[in-house]
């Protein structure tokens, strides 16, 4: 895309390329988001650039009226399985918090100093400031959703003093902890953060010193399918690990979640607002926010580029009424990886029931339970450590089945098999398939979701041949559908079957 393109779709607003790249005006300092309602400037003062770190490093302030941090990730991320884009997802996840720099080099088996070198050529910052302009964003969540005293807020948000804190917010917003604060948008407000003040969850399953957690809006790019991926997780939700409330339409997805930290609750509204989904998050550790935000993002798919998929799968004579029909469909990813492998193996060659049913046993007999029950949710998916040494009797499965699920538990707790944010996904899928027990389905299967792989077609699943017989697509022909064939799996998935003569 050229800076003219660009340029062409910021004169018009376009929210399609929103968090694809982002402007910078010479003349007033402040970078936007493309679709900023603000006056169009000058093509002569506008600098363009990949990311919000990098208009931030060139010395542009954030936007106050667009709130360019608050955009939808750039689905390049996803399809990209080079350097870069596995970068830019441990980033997201938290990893150079945690670990630093080196940590992230180790990760991905390069020295820290080709890692600074190969993101600054392409994105014009390296991982510290990456990771900087994410710690601003979550600052200024937390400034305008909690009642936290900003030295709280500081070490949070992952920032290392609270002077580093405070300097960077100027930086970023041009405006103190305090002024960011008392700018706490309304619910007219484009998208972001929103409502009361909340609380974070206590270590007895209560909250501590607020109501409903810390409420957000997650943003998304074009139109959402919220009823395809409602229905998608209600089919698989497991007792007391996850739960959906109320009625179609205005349902509410529930589920614990163990993070890096801690444990948390998480809910999300099926019901959109004009660009977002409305979530609340319970943290016992504020630390992981920046982590929790990334992994409902990524369950929820909301980084996906809908115009981009529907692009190219509408390019194909017998997808295209299935695109037509189901605009903005996603390919749901997973809150907790390790989860999502362990239940892919419990779904092995059975209905999506009966693995349902093999993983409410696996809840009930292994789960974490929590100290205070809140609604349905009574439990955290049990550590992989945990069942490393499991027998698995209470399942009442086959022997094959328990002994893969020890095997892999195993290869996850040691770190034989990695399903981290940025991990290498065609080694990782080898590396599945050299365990006893996984086959090409289930290492398929995770790749597509715990690894987020958005070109994954499991061409031996029986729903996806009916649903491709019924369409009347030819999986033969699927290298045209690349690299979006999770979502035309998606398509095929949900296609109408034929009825019976």
């Amino acid at each position: 895309m050229s800076d003219d393109s660009r340029y062409e779709a910021v004169c018009s607003r376009d929210a399609r390329f929103d968090g694809e790249f982002f402007f910078g005006v010479a003349t007033t300092g402040i970078y936007c988001r493309p679709s900023c309602p603000a006056t169009t400037p000058r093509r002569k003062n506008v600098r363009f650039f990949p990311t919000s770190a990098a208009a931030q490093g060139a010395g542009f302030r954030a936007c106050r009226r667009c709130r360019p941090d608050a955009v939808p990730g750039s689905a390049d991320w996803n399809a990209r399985a080079d350097a870069v884009g596995r970068a830019m997802r441990m980033i997201g996840d938290g990893v150079v918090d945690r670990e630093g720099v080196s940590g992230l080099a180790a990760r991905l088996g390069y020295s820290a100093r080709q890692v600074q070198r190969q993101l600054t050529a392409e994105l014009g910052a390296g991982p510290v400031a990456l990771a900087r302009a994410q710690r601003a964003h979550t600052a200024r969540i937390l400034l305008q959703t909690t009642a936290l005293r900003a030295s709280e807020i500081a070490f949070a948000a992952g920032f290392s003093s609270v002077r580093q804190f405070n300097d960077t917010l100027r930086e970023v917003y041009a405006a103190t902890p305090t002024e960011l604060r008392a700018a706490r948008p309304e619910k007219s407000a484009l998208s972001g953060p929103t409502g009361a003040p909340g609380g974070v969850l206590g270590t007895n399953g209560g909250t501590n010193g607020g109501t409903a957690g810390v409420p957000l809006r997650l943003a998304y790019r074009g139109p959402y399918d919220t009823t395809q991926v409602f229905d998608y997780l209600a089919r698989r939700a497991l007792i007391g690990l996850e739960e959906m409330a109320g009625a179609p339409g205005a349902r509410t997805y529930r589920r614990t979640l163990r993070l890096p930290h801690a444990c948390a609750i998480v809910e999300v509204d099926e019901r959109p607002g004009d660009g977002w989904l409305e979530c609340r998050l319970r943290l016992t550790e504020l630390r992981d926010l920046t982590t929790a935000i990334q992994r409902i993002r990524r369950l929820f798919d909301l980084d996906a580029d809908p115009y981009a998929v529907a692009e190219r799968l509408g390019a194909d004579a017998a997808l295209a009424p299935l695109v037509a029909a189901r605009p903005g469909l996603r390919s749901p990813g997973a809150a907790d990886p390790h989860e999502l492998a362990l239940r892919a193996v419990l779904g092995q060659q059975v209905s999506v029931a009966a693995g349902r049913v093999l993983g409410n046993g696996l809840i009930a007999a292994y789960g974490k339970p929590l100290e205070r029950p809140d609604g349905g949710l009574t439990h955290l998916f049990p550590s992989v450590e945990d069942l490393a040494e499991a027998s698995f009797a209470e399942l009442g499965t086959v022997e094959s089945r328990r002994a893969t699920l020890r095997t892999l538990a195993t290869a996850l707790a040691d770190g034989t098999v990695r399903l981290d944010a940025g991990a290498d996904r065609d080694r990782t899928e080898k590396e599945l398939l050299g365990l006893r027990g996984i086959g090409p389905w289930t290492s398929g299967y995770i790749r597509m979701r715990a690894l987020s792989d958005p070109d994954v077609l499991l061409e031996s699943d029986v729903a996806v041949r009916a649903g491709a017989r019924g369409a009347g697509a030819h999986l033969e022909d699927s290298e045209g559908w690349r690299p979006w064939r999770s979502y035309a799996m998606h398509h095929l998935w949900n296609a109408p079957r034929p009825r019976p003569a």
